[in-house]
């Protein structure tokens, strides 16, 4: 990229930055990256629309797995699962939440193996559906939500009874949540 091309992406950045409100801190992140990596997000930023937090969240994230995988953020960004990402149909602000997401669990691949871990004992459960079991938002907590829809007191009962037959079942997701390993005697991470 040419000195002048370079300084118009840097402008860009600054008036993206100052639409969005981006912290200056975060600017100045964003600013430090190479001048690829600069244009590289500045792309994803205005194709997805992305706002204030998520940029906030993708410069971390980015900032992070540059520095551990000794990678820059636009090798990051062009690697075959950020780009499925980012070409997937859906709504924008749904692609920028992925797009958060799949950093995120870039980032933290054990925080990925769990949530896996977690969904494939909920789907063992084979529950009505009307019941929908919900993680805690990147397992910050230990709280697992059941949620039960119904039309009436026959598809409340149903419910009930379905769960109350899969007690045992819903007991190992709750200690798998709260970081117990039921198989190997409860220490092991997940």
């Amino acid at each position: 990229m040419s000195v002048s091309a370079s300084a118009e992406c840097d402008s860009a950045i600054r008036a993206l930055a100052a639409e969005r409100h981006l912290p200056e801190s975060h600017l100045a992140r964003w600013l430090a990256f190479d001048t690829a990596s600069r244009a590289a997000l500045l792309d994803v930023a205005r194709r997805l629309r992305m706002r204030t937090g998520q940029l906030v969240a993708s410069i971390d994230l980015l900032d992070e797995i540059a520095a551990r995988d000794k990678l820059t953020v636009a090798a990051i960004l062009s690697e075959n699962q950020i780009r499925r990402v980012l070409m997937r149909g859906g709504s924008t602000p749904d692609r920028s939440r992925a797009l958060v997401e799949e950093l995120r669990a870039r980032r933290f691949p054990t925080l990925r193996a769990a949530t896996a871990r977690l969904n494939a004992e909920i789907a063992t459960l084979d529950l009505p559906r009307s019941v929908t079991m919900l993680l805690p938002r990147n397992l910050a907590s230990d709280v697992l939500t059941i949620q039960i829809r119904t039309a009436g007191i026959e598809d409340f009962e149903r419910a009930m009874r379905a769960l109350a037959g899969k007690r045992d079942a819903i007991a190992r997701i709750i200690a798998l949540l709260g970081g117990d390993d039921c198989t190997s005697g409860g220490n092991d991470e997940f």
